[in-house]
Protein backbone atom coordinates (compact mmCIF):
# COMPACT_ATOMS: atom_id res chain seq x y z
CA UNK A 1 0.00 0.00 0.00
CA UNK A 2 1.50 3.32 -1.10
CA UNK A 3 0.78 6.85 0.13
CA UNK A 4 -0.97 7.35 -3.23
CA UNK A 5 -3.35 4.48 -2.39
CA UNK A 6 -4.14 6.08 0.97
CA UNK A 7 -5.39 9.23 -0.81
CA UNK A 8 -8.02 7.40 -2.87
CA UNK A 9 -11.57 8.02 -1.66
CA UNK A 10 -14.39 5.51 -1.78
CA UNK A 11 -18.09 6.34 -1.85
CA UNK A 12 -20.42 5.06 0.84
CA UNK A 13 -21.70 2.03 -1.03
CA UNK A 14 -18.15 0.94 -1.85
CA UNK A 15 -17.03 1.45 1.76
CA UNK A 16 -20.00 -0.65 2.93
CA UNK A 17 -19.12 -3.44 0.53
CA UNK A 18 -15.47 -3.51 1.57
CA UNK A 19 -16.25 -3.31 5.31
CA UNK A 20 -19.19 -5.72 5.28
CA UNK A 21 -21.68 -3.28 6.80
CA UNK A 22 -25.00 -1.79 5.77
CA UNK A 23 -25.41 1.74 4.47
CA UNK A 24 -27.64 2.47 7.46
CA UNK A 25 -24.77 1.55 9.82
CA UNK A 26 -22.33 3.68 7.82
CA UNK A 27 -24.63 6.69 7.88
CA UNK A 28 -25.33 6.34 11.61
CA UNK A 29 -21.64 5.97 12.48
CA UNK A 30 -20.79 9.05 10.39
CA UNK A 31 -23.59 11.16 11.92
CA UNK A 32 -22.55 10.16 15.46
CA UNK A 33 -18.84 10.75 14.68
CA UNK A 34 -17.85 7.14 15.38
CA UNK A 35 -16.15 6.80 12.00
CA UNK A 36 -16.16 9.89 9.82
CA UNK A 37 -14.86 10.01 6.26
CA UNK A 38 -11.37 11.48 6.10
CA UNK A 39 -11.26 12.25 2.37
CA UNK A 40 -14.49 14.24 2.06
CA UNK A 41 -17.38 14.73 4.49
CA UNK A 42 -20.95 15.34 3.38
CA UNK A 43 -21.67 19.04 3.06
CA UNK A 44 -25.39 19.11 2.44
CA UNK A 45 -27.95 17.15 0.53
CA UNK A 46 -26.63 15.35 -2.52
CA UNK A 47 -22.92 15.45 -1.68
CA UNK A 48 -20.99 12.20 -1.45
CA UNK A 49 -18.87 11.24 1.52
CA UNK A 50 -15.53 9.77 0.53
CA UNK A 51 -13.87 7.27 2.85
CA UNK A 52 -10.16 6.51 2.78
CA UNK A 53 -8.51 3.13 3.22
CA UNK A 54 -7.90 3.74 6.92
CA UNK A 55 -11.57 4.69 7.44
CA UNK A 56 -12.72 1.45 5.81
CA UNK A 57 -10.23 -0.52 7.92
CA UNK A 58 -11.69 1.04 11.08
CA UNK A 59 -15.26 0.40 9.85
CA UNK A 60 -14.47 -3.30 9.45
CA UNK A 61 -12.87 -3.44 12.91
CA UNK A 62 -15.92 -1.71 14.45
CA UNK A 63 -18.18 -4.27 12.78
CA UNK A 64 -16.14 -7.15 14.20
CA UNK A 65 -16.14 -5.65 17.70
CA UNK A 66 -19.92 -5.12 17.57
CA UNK A 67 -20.43 -8.68 16.35
CA UNK A 68 -18.39 -9.88 19.33
CA UNK A 69 -20.65 -8.01 21.75
CA UNK A 70 -18.34 -5.15 22.73
CA UNK A 71 -20.23 -2.05 23.91
CA UNK A 72 -20.41 0.98 21.66
CA UNK A 73 -18.81 3.08 24.42
CA UNK A 74 -15.73 0.82 24.48
CA UNK A 75 -15.64 0.75 20.68
CA UNK A 76 -15.63 4.58 20.62
CA UNK A 77 -12.63 4.57 22.97
CA UNK A 78 -10.82 2.03 20.78
CA UNK A 79 -11.60 3.99 17.59
CA UNK A 80 -10.26 7.21 19.15
CA UNK A 81 -7.09 5.34 20.06
CA UNK A 82 -6.74 3.87 16.54
CA UNK A 83 -7.16 7.34 14.99
CA UNK A 84 -4.12 8.55 16.91
CA UNK A 85 -1.90 5.77 15.55
CA UNK A 86 0.13 6.01 12.39
CA UNK A 87 -1.19 4.02 9.45
CA UNK A 88 1.77 1.64 9.41
CA UNK A 89 1.43 1.08 13.18
CA UNK A 90 -2.07 -0.29 12.68
CA UNK A 91 -0.86 -3.29 10.73
CA UNK A 92 1.12 -4.56 13.75
CA UNK A 93 -1.68 -4.30 16.33
CA UNK A 94 -3.87 -7.07 17.71
CA UNK A 95 -6.97 -5.92 19.56
CA UNK A 96 -7.99 -8.27 22.37
CA UNK A 97 -11.24 -8.07 24.27
CA UNK A 98 -12.99 -9.86 27.09
CA UNK A 99 -16.32 -8.43 25.90
CA UNK A 100 -16.12 -5.52 28.33
CA UNK A 101 -12.72 -3.93 27.71
CA UNK A 102 -10.46 -3.70 24.68
CA UNK A 103 -6.69 -4.15 24.93
CA UNK A 104 -4.05 -3.29 22.35
CA UNK A 105 -1.23 -5.78 21.88
CA UNK A 106 1.77 -5.16 19.66
CA UNK A 107 3.70 -8.37 20.35
CA UNK A 108 3.05 -12.04 20.95
CA UNK A 109 4.40 -11.62 24.49
CA UNK A 110 1.74 -9.03 25.28
CA UNK A 111 -0.98 -11.36 24.00
CA UNK A 112 0.35 -14.23 26.11
CA UNK A 113 0.60 -11.98 29.20
CA UNK A 114 -2.98 -10.84 28.67
CA UNK A 115 -4.27 -14.39 28.30
CA UNK A 116 -2.19 -15.60 31.27
CA UNK A 117 -3.77 -12.88 33.39
CA UNK A 118 -7.21 -14.26 32.57
CA UNK A 119 -8.05 -11.47 30.15
CA UNK A 120 -9.07 -11.67 26.53
CA UNK A 121 -11.73 -13.79 25.00
CA UNK A 122 -11.13 -12.94 21.36
CA UNK A 123 -8.65 -11.02 19.29
CA UNK A 124 -8.64 -9.08 16.05
CA UNK A 125 -5.34 -9.04 14.18
CA UNK A 126 -5.53 -5.64 12.52
CA UNK A 127 -2.93 -6.70 9.93
CA UNK A 128 -5.22 -9.51 8.75
CA UNK A 129 -8.19 -7.11 8.50
CA UNK A 130 -5.86 -4.67 6.68
CA UNK A 131 -5.12 -7.29 3.99
CA UNK A 132 -8.81 -8.24 3.69
CA UNK A 133 -9.79 -4.60 3.08
CA UNK A 134 -6.89 -4.13 0.68
CA UNK A 135 -8.04 -7.18 -1.29
CA UNK A 136 -11.66 -6.01 -1.36
CA UNK A 137 -10.72 -2.56 -2.62
CA UNK A 138 -8.63 -3.92 -5.50
CA UNK A 139 -11.77 -4.67 -7.46
CA UNK A 140 -13.81 -1.63 -6.36
CA UNK A 141 -13.98 1.85 -7.82
CA UNK A 142 -12.52 4.85 -5.99
CA UNK A 143 -12.00 8.57 -6.60
CA UNK A 144 -9.01 10.86 -6.43
CA UNK A 145 -9.04 14.60 -7.12
CA UNK A 146 -12.45 14.27 -8.72
CA UNK A 147 -11.37 11.51 -11.10
CA UNK A 148 -12.69 7.96 -11.03
CA UNK A 149 -10.06 5.34 -10.22
CA UNK A 150 -11.14 1.92 -11.45
CA UNK A 151 -10.36 -1.09 -9.33
CA UNK A 152 -8.07 -3.64 -10.88
CA UNK A 153 -10.12 -6.08 -12.86
CA UNK A 154 -8.66 -9.56 -12.76
CA UNK A 155 -10.87 -11.31 -15.29
CA UNK A 156 -9.18 -13.18 -18.14
CA UNK A 157 -9.89 -10.53 -20.81
CA UNK A 158 -8.50 -7.72 -18.66
CA UNK A 159 -5.36 -9.69 -17.87
CA UNK A 160 -4.79 -10.38 -21.61
CA UNK A 161 -5.21 -6.68 -22.43
CA UNK A 162 -2.74 -5.71 -19.70
CA UNK A 163 -0.18 -8.22 -20.94
CA UNK A 164 -0.46 -6.85 -24.51
CA UNK A 165 -0.26 -3.26 -23.30
CA UNK A 166 -3.67 -2.39 -24.75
Amino acid sequence: MTSHDLEIGYRGATACSAAGITYRQLDYWARTSLVEPSIRTASGSGTQRLYGFRDILVLKIVKRLLDAGVSLQNIRTAVDHLRNRGVTDLERITLMSDGASIYECTSADEIIDLLAGGQGVFGIAVGKVWHEVEGSLLSLQGEMNGEIISGQSNDELSLRRKSKGA
